[in-house]
């Protein structure tokens, strides 16, 4: 610090000493200027140092006598730049240096990498080429039709298979059955969807083929096999079988119906496969236990989840295979689950003509109308019941605007189908319950305007006035309320009444009800409706004439008893032996004469 006070003092002397030849006016400078002209101001003292000592003062001061004035604090400042510029420089090479040995380990690192990658690369289209040749080489699997798979089933391995699981989980109904359904799960597993598509099968192939669908395939040494164990099994575990099969066909038939349509998000279709399975053991249930399908009526016909058009011909296929096992219980479910459709507002040709392929499956049965008119109750239930007939009959005799083409085919099978549902023994209790109940709606059928319907209805009347003499009270009650049906019924007996006359003896209940009639007709003449009172003096004229012959039949049985009587008196007489005849003989022949 003294060296630099001592040069700032000298500094300052020597602008003064020298003010008279520099007129007071001195060059500035800068220090900072000068570090930069520092090359400039070396030469410069150097050749002040050449200079002779007699050289002027005044090339001193300007020149090199300034320069050494501020070499100190230019060389201090020179050395810590120095030093800063050192530590800078050994700081950026160690980061060079440390930088480099990362880059090298870096670049050796992707060098293997590259390695590593080209090797796997090469690999791996190795091993694409090898699996390409695989594939190629590899055989196609052989088709396995239905056929070909059932055939393949043994009766004894699957007789042993069903002792050991009924063995095995003894008092496990349902059990067995689950796993009865895998050995047949089993059998048809190499069997593809392209060789069962049993949708486009039922949609496209009449009721008459689908019914052995698959179950044709199936020999009969295993069929028997099956059936013989199912019928060892109670009717709860078997409904609950059914219902767990039919669920699996329908949440199939779902999926099918969900990837028909694109869904990204449809159901997840249930394997064709294990499909051929159930089709087959749920034909052997319902064939061997038609009565399972009667006690799943109920849910059938309440439930949404098994209504509709898309899920009728599956039903129709389940009916089917329980007509296979009994008639009577296939026109017992068809009755209930499916006429009602016929007639509904969602009714449509499609389901009309499935509906009535399934009826005309059951009745080209050999003997089907025998069978089915002997057995027309069924455990206390009619296979017909007079819901069903009065169903039956609007369906079949339709006004002219409303026929359509399936009405042909309701009348074909019409008449058998009433002779069912008006069978049974004639005077017994279930049978006038039942004319009285089918008498309500079919008087009020005579009275349509439809010629064929009324005059059906009108016969059906009839007959149930030949069932059950209470019928005739009914009648008289409902008389004015049905006028125009009573007088269309009376128009028929009076027309028809050397056919009707012995089906109506004995006639007392008739002849009381004919009276009460006229005197009703008598007490509404003078009043009403002027269409009212003609068909009043209509009724009249009918319930006359009908009482005239009732009179006179009876005249003439009268008549012709006492005849049959003096024969069979004088014929005793005139035999030797009377003891000779034959009077139960007699007495059978007077009473098919005069039935009571």
């Amino acid at each position: 610090m003294e060296n630099f006070e001592t040069n700032m003092n000298e500094d300052h002397q020597i602008p003064a000493a020298n003010g008279a030849a520099d007129h007071g006016w001195q060059k500035v400078t800068y220090a900072k200027k000068q570090r930069k002209q520092k090359p400039n101001d070396s030469s410069s003292a150097a050749a002040a140092a050449a200079t002779p000592s007699g050289a002027s003062s005044s090339a001193r001061v300007n020149g090199t006598d300034k320069a050494y004035v501020f070499r100190s604090v230019e060389q201090q400042a020179e050395d810590r730049h120095r030093r800063i510029l050192e530590a800078k420089r050994a700081a950026n090479a160690a980061v060079v240096d440390a930088g480099k040995v990362k880059s090298k380990h870096r670049s050796d690192d992707e060098d293997e990498d590259d390695y590593d990658s080209d090797e796997a690369e090469g690999n791996k289209g190795d091993k694409k080429a090898e699996e390409k040749k695989v594939k190629q080489k590899k055989p196609k699997k052989p088709k396995v039709t239905v056929a070909e798979a059932a055939a393949n089933i043994d009766a004894g391995d699957l007789a042993a298979f069903l002792d050991e699981i009924s063995g095995s989980y003894e008092g496990q109904q349902e059990i067995q059955l689950m796993r009865f359904a895998d050995y047949f799960g089993r059998a048809f597993s190499a069997v593809s969807s392209a060789q069962f598509p049993w949708m486009k099968i039922f949609r496209e192939s009449t009721v008459a083929k689908i019914t052995d669908i698959p179950l044709s395939h199936i020999s009969d040494a295993v069929y028997k096999t099956s059936t013989d164990w199912i019928n060892q099994h109670s009717v709860e575990a078997l409904v609950s079988f059914v219902t767990w099969s039919l669920d699996s066909i329908l949440a199939d038939l779902a999926g099918q119906h969900a990837g028909s349509k694109g869904s990204k998000k449809g159901v997840q279709q249930a394997s064709s496969k294990s499909q051929v399975a159930i089709f087959v053991v749920l034909a052997m249930v319902l064939r061997r236990k038609p009565d399972v399908l009667v006690n799943l009526l109920p849910t059938l016909r309440e439930s949404s989840k098994y209504q509709g058009q898309d899920k009728l011909p599956v039903v129709v296929w389940m009916i089917a295979q329980t007509s296979q096992g009994d008639l009577s219980v296939g026109l017992y479910l068809w009755a209930r689950n499916f006429l009602p459709l016929v007639s509904g507002k969602g009714s449509n040709p499609q389901s009309r003509d499935l509906i009535l392929q399934l009826v005309e499956k059951i009745l080209s049965f050999p003997k089907a109308r025998t069978i089915l008119v002997n057995g027309a109750v069924r455990k206390g239930e009619r296979l017909m019941p007079p819901s069903s007939l009065e169903i039956l009959m609007h369906i079949t005799y339709p006004a002219s605007s409303a026929r359509l083409k399936a009405t042909e085919r309701f009348e074909a099978i019409y008449p058998t189908l009433k002779e069912v549902a008006l069978a049974g023994a004639t005077g017994s209790k279930a049978m006038k319950q039942v004319a009285q109940q089918i008498l309500t709606f079919a008087v009020q059928a005579a009275g349509e305007d439809i010629p064929k319907l009324s005059r059906e209805a009108a016969s059906i009347s009839i007959w149930c006035l030949t069932q059950n003499a209470d019928c005739y009270k009914q009648w008289d009650k409902i008389y004015l309320e049905n006028l125009q049906a009573s007088v269309a019924i009376l128009k028929r007996l009076s027309e028809e009444w050397k056919e009707l006359s012995v089906k109506l003896a004995p006639f007392d209940p008739l002849r009381e009800t004919l009276k009460n009639f006229r005197l009703k007709n008598k007490n509404a003449m003078g009043d009403g409706d002027p269409a009212h009172q003609a068909l009043y003096r209509d009724g009249d004229k009918y319930c006359k004439a009908i009482l005239g012959k009732v009179s006179r039949g009876n005249g003439c049985m009268k008549a012709m008893a006492f005849a049959v009587i003096a024969v069979a008196a004088g014929a005793v007489i005139m035999s030797s032996n009377a003891e000779s005849w034959d009077w139960k003989k007699l007495s059978v022949f007077v009473n098919s004469q005069f039935p009571s």
